[in-house]
């Protein structure tokens, strides 16, 4: 149901859709129409197209997917938006098996990347090096040598890149930061994210091969594993699968819910660009690991160097203390108490209050006179579009996508090592650990290297 709030009806399937004139937009002058293409066409690519093609000026040329029948489902869902009036300048929508062929394209301004995590660096490092501008969804890399490298070849190319870390455009997740970071709360003493535990490694056994999927190309720079529909489900399936369980592809709750209500615990604390300078497994990390259980697996540290540490529970989203109050923000929720008064209360449907009454009457009354305002975004696509056309860093850039994601990957290794380690987040190195480097990076198979 979270997922579906952002995307919301927009996720496309084989049916036709045709789009209004207004979202034609034929007036669309040539210099601010934006063309793009779409890598991953699973249900979140899916969704993340029908939510661009509903944005004014956006011409969609091309679609990618190893899947057959993905890849040829998400070009007549183009097709058929754009049936009743072509626009102008529009000759169709490609389909590619193989991404380099659509970042090579030199009519193509902007990549949307929804591919499984383990192939998020290597297509989005490609389409900046072919100057496109690039969304990606979270978490924006698989490991942190991906991170750092995709934060650096965003500098090197001067190309706009979102994260799909979309709670950064709900306005109750920029209140409840903006409260912290003028603080009304008082001084933070810990922060609260709730998400499960990170991933294992792969042991789902062999099944048939789907006709049409290039499973070599699917594992890319994962190791060669057998076919299983857990990863890969055969054709245009309207679930979320399973790859984000296993270590080889994805990391778990970490990095998918981790890499949104991290992410805001970093915003809030000011700490894009920064990092924890410490980290804590979670308790009974080996005996999970051992007995394949990591899902529950919950209770991890990560220190900041200001002292608050923020750590790893099953509660309510995004939970920050201070001395002088507490904020608690989710999708749809919000609630802000100062002292031993309660200033807003959204805490779940059954409230009768919405909850953007309960963040604005807290905005009305405490930050009225706010010396931080972080950026204001409404709409996560139209950010990235906007940003664009402006030449201006979006809401959810890479260096707070990358930041976070190695937050969360460090997160991920404090479990799987079983291990507490120092972390420098200035030069990005681990300090005077037992840690091995390789737990940074994963080892490739070619030719799908990074």
């Amino acid at each position: 149901m979270h997922r579906r709030r952002f995307i919301k009806t927009a996720a496309l399937t084989s049916a036709p859709l045709i789009l209004p004139s207004r979202v034609r937009a034929a007036e669309t002058a040539p210099s601010n129409r934006i063309t793009m293409g779409f890598i991953g066409m699973g249900t979140q690519g899916r969704g993340l197209l029908g939510g661009f093609l509903g944005q004014p000026g956006v011409q969609v040329v091309a679609v990618c997917d190893v899947d057959r029948n993905r890849r040829d489902a998400a070009r007549q869902s183009v097709e058929n938006a754009y049936a009743q009036d072509r626009p102008d300048g529009w000759n169709g929508c490609a389909a590619y098996n193989a991404y380099e062929e659509l970042t090579a394209r030199p009519d193509i301004d902007a990549v949307c990347i929804a591919t499984p995590d383990h192939w998020h660096a290597l297509a989005t490092v490609a389409a900046l090096k072919a100057g496109k501008d690039v969304y990606c969804e979270k978490p924006l890399t698989h490991n942190i040598h991906e991170a750092i490298a995709v934060m650096d070849t965003v500098k090197a190319t001067g190309r706009i890149l979102q994260t799909g870390s979309m709670q950064r455009s709900m306005a109750e997740f920029r209140v409840a930061c903006e409260l912290v970071l003028n603080g009304v709360l008082g001084t933070i003493s810990h922060v609260h994210v709730s998400f499960s535990g990170p991933a294992r490694p792969n042991d789902l056994p062999a099944e048939m091969m789907e006709p049409g999927l290039d499973w070599d190309r699917w594992l890319g720079p994962a190791p060669l594993a057998p076919y299983n529909p857990a990863l890969s489900p055969r054709g245009v399936h309207g679930h979320y699968p399973a790859w984000r369980e296993y270590a080889e592809y994805g990391g778990g709750g970490v990095t998918d819910f981790g890499a949104h209500h991290l992410d805001i615990a970093q915003w809030g604390l000011g700490m894009d660009g920064g990092g924890p300078v410490s980290v804590t497994p979670p308790p009974g990390a080996r005996e999970a690991f051992a007995s394949k259980k990591t899902n529950d697996l919950r209770g991890c540290e990560v220190t900041y160097e200001n002292g608050i540490i923020v750590r790893q529970v099953n509660g309510y989203g995004v939970e920050f203390f201070g001395a002088d109050g507490v904020v608690r923000v989710d999708r749809g929720r919000f609630e802000l108490t100062l002292k031993d008064r309660t200033i807003a209360r959204k805490s779940s449907d059954a409230d009768r209050v919405s909850v953007e009454s309960q963040y604005l009457k807290a905005e009305k009354e405490l930050l009225g006179d706010a010396k931080i305002k972080l950026p204001r975004s409404s709409n996560h696509l139209a950010d990235f579009l906007d940003s664009m056309r402006q030449r201006r860093q979006p809401v959810a850039n890479d260096i707070a996508g990358g930041s976070t994601a190695i937050a969360c990957h460090l997160m991920g290794i404090a479990g799987r090592t079983a291990t507490a380690f120092k972390w420098d987040p200035k030069s990005r190195r681990l300090v005077g650990s037992d840690i091995d480097a390789s737990e940074l990076t994963r080892d490739y198979r070619a030719p799908y290297v990074l």
